[in-house]
């Protein structure tokens, strides 16, 4: 069971959520500034803690090595967490999936699996595992499943060559990937990208502005 927290929404009875999973080492505390600088009020957010305790956050999976068993068992989790979701009321169709870093792994890995199409699937500054696994488990929904994947030119810990290609792959066994790069580290954009992840789940939920 995942440790989770619901960021209500500020106006309305809404079924819309953005379910946020965090990098290595960090938090749900460390995406609370993320429905202000959205800016969404209609959208509640699930923050959700990794299972595994690391020097004073959470990791989804080991490192170093391949993260294998870990990821696995955090799919596992995760898509439970989805059926739960559903279960209560938020329908998968509303539900955006956004992750950073070890989160961005997670959800593409899961995003693209998942038996039920997500309304997005939103990846910043990770990579994938397994690419041609991950192609070989797709569920029926996944090529009509959108994702949006952002990464930095300058990250000095995922580098970008081989995630473009993992990208490429994806896109070339018929997924909707929508790749936009940013010169910045392994971080968040500021407002440049802020606002591309902003249009991207305003189009794919059809919230109100």
């Amino acid at each position: 069971m995942l440790t989770t927290e619901r960021i209500p929404a500020q106006r309305g009875n809404t079924r819309q959520q953005i379910v946020v999973l965090h990098g290595l080492g960090d938090s749900m505390d460390g995406w609370r500034w993320l429905p202000e600088e959205l800016d969404l009020p209609e959208v509640s957010y699930l923050l959700v803690n990794a299972p595994d305790s690391y020097y004073g956050g959470y990791s989804w999976y080991d490192i170093p090595g391949d993260g294998g068993p870990g990821i696995r068992r955090s799919r596992a989790a995760l898509i439970e967490l989805l059926d739960a979701q559903r279960a209560a009321g938020y329908p998968s169709e509303s539900t955006i999936l956004l992750g950073f870093s070890q989160g961005c792994l997670m959800t593409l890995d899961v995003g693209f699996r998942y038996a039920h199409r997500l309304a997005g699937l939103v990846g910043i500054s990770g990579y994938v595992w397994e690419p041609a696994e991950l192609v070989r488990e797709l569920s029926p929904v996944a090529r009509e499943q959108a994702a949006l994947f952002t990464h930095g030119t300058k990250d000095p810990l995922i580098p970008l060559g081989p995630v473009r290609e993992q990208v490429a792959f994806l896109k070339a066994a018929g997924l909707s990937l929508e790749w936009r790069e940013f010169e910045k580290a392994h971080t968040v954009a500021g407002r440049q990208e802020i606002e591309v992840l902003r249009e991207f789940i305003v189009k794919r939920l059809g919230v109100r502005l």
